[in-house]
């Protein structure tokens, strides 16, 4: 094979390439939660849902299918699936609502909210040692993350 048959990239090689890194980084921090929720018998995204509920109820916010999409980032026809699956294991109540019979106002349940309160430790404690290598930089690499989220 000829240098102009292979492959070339702006960046040099992989391991220049924020979005490779990001991936990789991504796919090891996703593998560490998964170890960590197994025993609660929540999915990460599941707990990222009902995580979410409970904060949008907390705060009085509106809380339907759409509003925990928006407020997560995440696909609506997904949160339909994933809300259903959190109602099926009764940690959340999807109750009709009475100014848009379309939507569903959707609130934890009190294991809905046991569960978050234990699960919620156990993230957070995963995050603390997966990110403990930025050392002093959480609060930068956090921002840097904030900002690529608004901007999209």
């Amino acid at each position: 094979m000829s240098s102009e048959d292979k492959l070339t990239t702006k960046f040099g090689k992989p391991d220049n390439s924020p979005g490779f890194l990001l991936w990789q980084a991504t796919n090891l921090w996703q593998r560490r939660m998964r170890s960590a929720l197994r025993e609660s018998g929540l999915t990460h995204v599941q707990f990222v849902l009902l995580t979410s509920t409970v904060w949008l109820n907390d705060h009085e916010m509106e809380t339907t299918q759409v509003a925990i999409s928006k407020f997560a980032h995440a696909d609506v026809m997904m949160v339909s699936k994933v809300l259903r699956s959190l109602e099926e294991k009764g940690l959340i109540l999807r109750l009709q609502n009475s100014v848009d019979t379309r939507a569903h106002m959707i609130s934890p349940t009190e294991k809905g909210r046991d569960l978050i309160g234990k699960a919620i430790k156990i993230v957070e404690d995963t995050d603390s040692a997966f990110f403990t290598m930025l050392d002093n930089n959480v609060g930068e690499f956090t921002e840097m993350l904030r900002k690529l989220i608004s901007s999209n």
